[in-house]
């Protein structure tokens, strides 16, 4: 299983990076979403590899209050937490395009059409 998880993050990391490189807006904020799906995904499985697989996230009564007893809540929260930043940022940033499109007429990054070939 860390086999797939590992190639998922990869081919998110390697898209949004490719997506990032294009010329147009719209593209390169897929491509920032790409990079934080990658790294929630990335910070969500590093919080499984240290404890025990399987066990509950709260403590129970008699067993010791040890890593090796319950899942660690830490990561869960901090992915939480990543999406729905992430999701707001995406939102301001395609008003933000939406805004600079009816500005300039242009969706490239740099504000003007590449020449023809």
């Amino acid at each position: 299983m860390e086999i797939v998880i590992a190639l998922a993050i990869g081919v998110l990391t390697g898209s949004g990076v490719w997506l990032l490189l294009r010329p147009r807006t719209f593209q390169v904020i897929m491509g920032l979403a790409l990079l934080s799906y990658a790294v929630n995904l990335f910070i969500f499985s590093m919080g499984r590899l240290g404890l025990a697989m399987g066990k509950e996230p709260i403590l129970q009564a008699g067993l010791p209050a040890d890593l090796a007893h319950y899942a660690d809540p830490m990561p869960q929260a901090l992915t939480l937490t990543a999406i729905v930043i992430g999701f707001a940022m995406t939102a301001l940033f395609l008003v933000v395009i939406l805004a600079s499109r009816g500005m300039s007429g242009t969706d490239h990054v740099d504000g003007q059409e590449p020449p023809a070939p």
